[in-house]
């Protein structure tokens, strides 16, 4: 009876998992294989060339928001680098990758950091210790941590998506590392709102504003995202997108149609 596997097997030696976590590892391992098959050179590196598309048919496993976030996490902690200087067309947003070895030698797995260490016990002074001063209990602390671990990756997610989507509908190249982007976004996300909300803001203000030379600048994070403009621009869309009311009131009603004309655009 087979209970394994008839496939090729996915390889990952245990200190590299250790080091980047299980995503992170199968996800180097896959760019260490396409690079070394690879005929895209640039600047003396070899690099391997994919859309995020072309990323969920390598991992037919993870969904395209998994990929976004493994890819935004080895950027960030220096194990990857990607790049779209080298496509030929500014309204070609696929991306050049490649591998820090430098930042995978051996001699830098030495140092590991332990979310939960292991707590140190207070002195006891007496037979007796009340229960207070032993501290929390390591399980809950461990359980916390991962919480808010959780809630931060998901809040890189939700920017990296939020600034990439943004980036496609409006061709300009804003950076989801930005720590005032993330400050807007994650801003935006403590009050509740969803990425949902993001794309439909980004679609509104882009239909009103990319064919506008005027009001194209500000189709930007800080714009967008603020505190003010963004409950404004949502309720906006949503007002706009309900369908017209009919009433058979025979009263006429005058209105100001100057009354809008800002569109909040000079917030930044």
């Amino acid at each position: 009876m087979k209970l394994l596997i008839d496939e090729n097997p996915l390889q990952l030696l245990p200190s590299l998992v250790k080091r980047v976590g299980m995503n992170g590892a199968v996800f180097l391992q896959q760019l260490h294989f396409r690079s070394l098959i690879s005929k895209s050179e640039a600047e003396g590196h070899i690099w391997v060339y994919k859309t995020y598309s072309e990323w969920t048919e390598e991992f037919t496993f993870w969904s395209s928001n998994t990929i976004r976030r493994i890819i935004y996490d080895l950027e960030e902690k220096g194990y990857l680098i990607s790049t779209g200087e080298y496509n030929k067309l500014k309204i070609d947003k696929t991306k050049w990758y490649r591998i820090n070895y430098a930042k995978l030698t051996p001699d830098t797995f030495g140092s590991e950091q332990v979310d939960c260490p292991e707590p140190t016990p207070p002195p006891v002074d007496s037979g007796q210790t009340e229960v207070s001063v032993l501290g929390r209990p390591l399980l809950k602390e461990c359980k916390e941590n991962d919480k808010k671990k959780d809630t931060v990756e998901k809040n890189l997610d939700v920017a990296h998506f939020v600034i990439e989507y943004l980036n496609e509908q409006t061709g300009k190249q804003f950076k989801a590392q930005s720590a005032a982007t993330k400050k807007f976004i994650n801003g935006r996300m403590k009050e509740g709102y969803t990425q949902q909300d993001f794309v439909k803001v980004i679609d509104h203000k882009v239909k009103q504003w990319i064919n506008n030379s005027e009001f194209q600048a500000y189709l930007r994070p800080s714009t967008l995202f603020n505190a003010t403009n963004f409950e404004n621009y949502l309720n906006e869309q949503l007002t706009t997108s309900q369908p017209p009311v009919t009433t058979t009131c025979s009263q006429s009603v005058e209105l100001d149609f100057n009354a809008g004309e800002d569109v909040y655009a000079g917030s930044n």
